[in-house]
């Protein structure tokens, strides 16, 4: 009997999410300074994410946030990734917008390596998506809901979701 529409089986899609996030987790960092959290959610986790995204739309009037929603919903996996804020206290820097690292992190603020080196293990991650033609987009907006949950934990204070689908029609076009 043959076995009808693998690429639709989940398990195949949580092992390309492990793939994903090994080439998230191999991109350049500053330093050398790995702070990259990644996570691939449950079940439970992604329907607190959806329930968390409407009651932030309708909360702070963002109805893209409740547009996001409905695509978690149509994503079998989602996987979520975040940099712990920890300054690389690179001399003669500045570019956080501070002084020094301790201004920085006294007022606040968040080093631009941590959101730099975010955003390259964030394009890494789609790129290896795109490679195995998976449906993908970053969400802020999920992310965002996660960190509302501490879904990455306390140190976690930058995030975003790339959820996953396989079907015939992406749910991330036509948006």
């Amino acid at each position: 009997m043959p076995y009808f529409s693998p690429e639709t089986n989940e398990k195949y899609l949580l092992q390309a999410a492990a793939e994903i996030c090994m080439a998230a987790r191999t991109a350049p960092k500053g330093k050398g300074k790995d702070l990259l959290v990644t996570a691939v959610v449950s079940e439970t986790e992604k329907k607190a994410l959806i329930e968390r995204m409407l009651l932030i739309s309708e909360r702070d009037s963002l109805p893209f946030f409740a547009r996001d929603a409905g695509n978690l919903e149509r994503s079998p996996v989602v996987i979520l990734f975040g940099s712990r804020k920890d300054p690389l206290r690179l001399p003669h820097c500045g570019y956080c917008g501070f002084d020094d690292c301790d201004a920085m992190l006294q007022a606040g603020g968040t080093c631009s390596f941590n959101t730099g080196d975010l955003g390259i293990a964030l394009g890494s991650a789609a790129s290896r998506a795109a490679d195995l033609r998976l449906d993908n987009r970053i969400m802020y907006s999920a992310g965002k809901a996660a960190l509302e949950l501490g879904l990455l934990g306390e140190d976690v204070q930058i995030a975003y979701a790339l959820p996953l689908s396989v079907t015939a029609k992406s749910p991330f076009f036509d948006r």
